[in-house]
This record gives structure tokens, sequence and C-alpha cells, in this order.
């Protein structure tokens, strides 16, 4: 489940406590069944370490499971900033494409990996090559034998190439005895 653009795009984190109970109130119904939260920053948003502090503190009182961050903006790609998520067992997103040098790395929080794939190198359209898709296998499977627990979603959706990647991991993983999605 993604956190509403109201709280990530709109007020930008902060203040975001009505808005915040109001989402997870939402999601009370699936409770069970919600197992990662992912947030989602828009590019403009550097990291404001008072107001992120703030807000993922209030974030885990509410929420006890997984939370993934996918920060766009590279203020976001530091140590301080991976400590920042680290204290509060919040793991940055892996993202491709990556929004700094080390974006393609799960960072933050090491008892969650989440990896976003929008399509490279046109964003939401391209689909991923065989090697690719086995490179993230690999990187899942190695996770996995740690007992992390591994998101990985195919935001390449536009021209249906998410779907075929998926599937593909999928394959990958399963011929090799290893996750399954």
């Amino acid at each position: 489940m993604k956190l509403p653009r109201t709280i990530t795009h709109d007020v930008r984190l902060s203040g975001a406590r009505g808005l915040l109970d109001e989402f997870l109130e939402q999601l009370s119904p699936l409770a069970a069944r919600v197992e990662c939260l992912l947030v989602q920053l828009p590019p403009s948003l550097e990291l404001d370490a008072r107001v992120a502090r703030r807000f993922l503190g209030l974030l885990r009182e509410r929420y006890e499971g997984g939370i993934a961050l996918e920060p766009r903006h590279a203020s976001w790609f530091t140590p301080a900033a991976d400590a920042l998520l680290e204290a509060h067992e919040v793991a940055r997103v892996a993202a491709d494409p990556p929004r700094a040098a080390n974006g393609m790395e799960p960072g933050g929080w090491k008892g969650l990996a989440y990896f976003r794939l929008h399509g490279s190198p046109r964003v939401y359209y391209s689909s991923y090559d065989d090697p690719f898709i086995e490179g993230i296998a690999r990187r899942l499977r190695a996770l996995e034998g740690r007992r992390v627990p591994c998101w990985c979603i195919f935001d390449n959706t536009t021209l249906g190439a998410g779907t075929a990647n998926a599937l593909a991991l999928m394959e990958r993983l399963e011929a090799k005895g290893g996750a399954r999605s």
C-alpha cells in the first residue's frame, strides 16, 4: 500500500498526523494483510531531518509492519539519511532508474528490501531485458538467504511490460528454488 499524495506531496510529511490517522483507519479492515507501506516522496522534497524524524516517528508509532521510503531527491542518499531511516526501521527503496549514485541499492534499515522498477530507459514504458531480470533474481535470492523480507514491484506498466517482467522474475526465482512472489 502506498501512502496518499496528500501526505507525501501536498503537506510534504509536515503536520500529517490527521491525514495519516485517516489513511491508517481506512486500511484497518485490511490490517492483517498489509505487510508493507510505501512512502514515495516527490522529486523536489529535500531531506529535512527534523520533519522526517517527526513524521517517521509518528508513522512508526501507528504502524508496526514494514515501511519502505522511496526518496527521489539526492539529499536522501547519504549516510546521515540512512542512519535516520535505520533508527525508525524504515528501508530505503532501491529504484530504477536510480535518483542518486547508490539509488539502485537498498538503504536505511536492513531488515527489509524493497525494489521498485519503473522501466529504463523510458520510465513506465520500457521493458527490462533478461540480464537485468537475472541480476534482480540473484539479488533477491541473496537477500532471501539472509532471511530479509523482500518486495519487488514493477511499475513499468504503461504498455504492459511490468506483467511480463514480473512473470519472468518469478520463473527465475522458482527455477532456482528461491523466493516465491
